[in-house]
């Protein structure tokens, strides 16, 4: 894309240009592929839909990109 139709980062983050993951503590599975994690900060609500289901339990860490659990950490 150019001139006008360029996409730009406004936020200090940008979910669609950041290859920035976090790891978080799993506190709970919320149903439907959503689970309750612990960030260090806060809580929030991720999707854990592409995370193996024996990885899922209260206490496991995940590692975590644009509210979508990509992974386990080794």
């Amino acid at each position: 894309m150019t001139g006008d139709d360029q996409l730009a980062c406004t936020d200090e983050v940008c979910v669609t240009c950041s290859d920035t993951a976090v790891v978080v503590r799993l506190l709970r599975l919320l149903g439907d592929d959503l689970a309750l994690v612990d960030t260090g900060s806060g809580h929030e609500e991720v999707s854990v839909a592409l995370v193996d289901p024996a990885c899922l339990r209260p206490g496991a860490a995940l590692l975590v990109h644009a509210k979508e659990a990509i992974g386990v950490p080794r």
